[in-house]
């Protein structure tokens, strides 16, 4: 079987599901199927063929002014005709759309319907009919997080875009997909739910999946990070990943002030950019007067990311959008860590409650923070919910498993396009 991915990104250094995406393939192989990704680049000097993780690559230029993203993510003509032009070489049995709603657009789908490939579509977010993080869905403080309005309305979307609004986006993106679409996967039973609301169809949910390291880092490079960050003998959490008000990281800080009476030892590993740390938050944490308990890491890649997840005692993702799945919940689950997240979205289906951390809502700041300290004043139930995490990661959520699921879609695609399986 000759498998082609969609996906806008594909450097596995910035994002967990771009790496995932990778792991999938190099399984396919392993299994004796062929594979290959089309991505983007804004880069023209970057276009052409590479090789990423042992995949072949090959990067279509586009770049245009991402305000006009509604219309130009239905079908970009920049890149119609180089598409066109690979599937008709390279001949795929399947075209696996990862994500696409910025360059390689909707269109990269029907034009895989008509070369006769079986389509398969994997939301990983809400960009089928939200522009950005859904965030307007649980009506925030003044709701206490509580509502779950998922359906898109012009007039919850026109007060949000503004001039960025396409009042036909929604209805083109339905009926594309209707239309062009052999087997359409979500992440998350949530995100399906969410997804079903605004009328489009969900065939089957497949839980991400990380692909496990062979080795976890030694506790002597572990004991060298913590010197080295200022965090030996100190009690940490950490949040990772892109730093973002809708990710939560202004309420772990809200956190942050209320536990550190309690614990003076605390302290709080931003993983992330720090330019962003220091231009969005920095200020934030010192009006809150825990700047001196923040550790902002910096990005981080390769060993220096495992000693960080290895170093945390408890892990948080307080996101206050819809967080689809969370993938950086298995990544601290793989180093035994426990995960207080949040309620919104996918992680309640990752982080078993009472189990292998807790689930809470992020705008409920004491309960948040009382989920944190429990675990912070218990270390052996944290160690205990940190085991049990991993054992729940290698039961459900291993890449011989997804890759498993997504044949299964594959044979289905294929059989609804009328190509012969074997």
């Amino acid at each position: 079987m000759r498998v082609l991915f969609l996906n806008d990104l594909c450097d596995p250094r910035i994002g967990s599901s771009i790496r995932m995406m990778y792991q999938e393939a190099r399984r396919l192989r392993e299994l004796g199927h062929e594979t290959l990704v089309v991505s983007a680049t804004q880069s023209a000097a970057d276009a052409g063929v590479s090789r990423i993780e042992g995949c072949e690559v090959r990067r279509l230029h586009s770049d245009y002014n991402l305000r006009f993203r509604a219309w130009t993510s239905l079908d970009n003509p920049r890149v119609r005709e180089p598409l066109r032009s690979i599937y008709a070489e390279w001949k795929p049995d399947i075209v696996h759309s990862h994500l696409l709603h910025t360059h390689l657009s909707y269109a990269a789908l029907t034009l895989a319907r008509e070369a006769g490939a079986g389509v398969v579509f994997t939301a990983h977010d809400v960009m089928t009919f939200c522009y950005q993080k859904l965030t307007c869905f649980h009506g925030g403080e003044a709701h206490g997080g509580t509502l779950r309005d998922y359906p898109a309305h012009w007039s919850k979307c026109i007060p949000c875009q503004r001039l960025r609004y396409n009042p036909l986006r929604n209805r083109a993106i339905r009926a594309l997909l209707a239309r062009d679409v052999h087997r359409f996967t979500v992440v998350s039973d949530e995100l399906g739910r969410a997804i079903s609301a605004n009328g489009i169809r969900v065939d089957r949910t497949i839980h991400n999946a990380i692909e496990l390291r062979p080795a976890l880092p030694a506790p002597a490079a572990v004991d060298a990070f913590r010197a080295h960050h200022g965090l030996a003998g100190m009690q940490v959490l950490a949040i990772g990943g892109r730093l973002h008000e809708q990710k939560g990281v202004a309420q772990l800080l809200r956190m942050l002030a209320r536990l550190a009476p309690r614990f003076p030892r605390l302290r709080l590993i931003v993983m992330g950019k720090r330019d962003v740390y220091d231009r969005e938050f920095a200020a934030l944490a010192r009006e809150l007067g825990v700047h001196e308990r923040v550790v902002p890491t910096g990005w981080l890649d390769g060993e220096e990311l495992l000693c960080a997840y290895a170093a945390v005692d408890v892990f948080v993702t307080p996101s206050i959008c819809f967080d689809t799945f969370g993938l950086v919940n298995l990544e601290a689950m793989e180093h035994a860590k426990p995960v207080v997240a949040t309620c919104f979205g996918g992680s309640p289906e990752v982080v078993a409650e009472g189990e292998s951390g807790h689930i809470a809502n992020p705008f409920d700041l004491e309960a948040f923070s009382a989920r944190i300290a429990g675990l912070l004043e218990d270390p052996e139930r944290g160690r205990r919910y940190g085991q049990a995490g991993r054992e729940r990661l290698l039961r459900h959520f291993t890449i011989d498993r997804l890759t498993g699921e997504f044949l299964e879609e594959y044979g289905l695609a294929m059989a609804a396009a009328g190509r012969r399986i074997g």
